[in-house]
């Protein structure tokens, strides 16, 4: 999960036999525990059904779903969607990230933490023209 800028707030990497809405609780439970002040939340069509209630209900978190237009053909760029797709381009830059190496799920989520580390202390210390 990621902010408005594209600045990683949490992770969460699961086996692949769990899908994406059931890993998304845990996950929205973290990020609502952790980032108080947080409301809303945009995510993809793969997020729909009843995690948007639960959401709602449980969390008191607008899950609002960023849905393509039927009459789209073609690549379209979907607002707020990009965000995420930046994050993701920007962390597959750290060469260990883009193979596989981990076995553990939880050494993964920290290898993700230390790339996204690296990126933000690179772009703070940077000299400015």
């Amino acid at each position: 999960m990621v902010d408005c800028l594209g600045l990683l707030l949490a992770v969460l990497v699961t086996a692949a036999n769990v899908t994406d809405r059931d890993a998304a609780m845990p996950l929205l439970e973290h990020v609502r525990a952790r980032y108080r002040k947080t409301v809303l939340v945009w995510a993809d069509g793969g997020y729909a059904g009843r995690l948007v209630t639960w959401a709602n209900q449980a969390l008191r978190l607008t899950l609002e779903i960023v849905r393509r237009s039927d009459d789209a053909s073609g690549f379209v760029v979907l607002p707020r969607r990009w965000v995420v797709e930046r994050t993701l381009s920007w962390l597959m830059r750290s060469r260990r990230l883009v193979r596989d190496y981990e076995t553990l799920p939880a050494v993964h989520e920290q290898m993700v933490l230390w790339s996204m580390t690296m990126l933000m202390t690179r772009r703070l210390a940077r000299r400015r023209a």
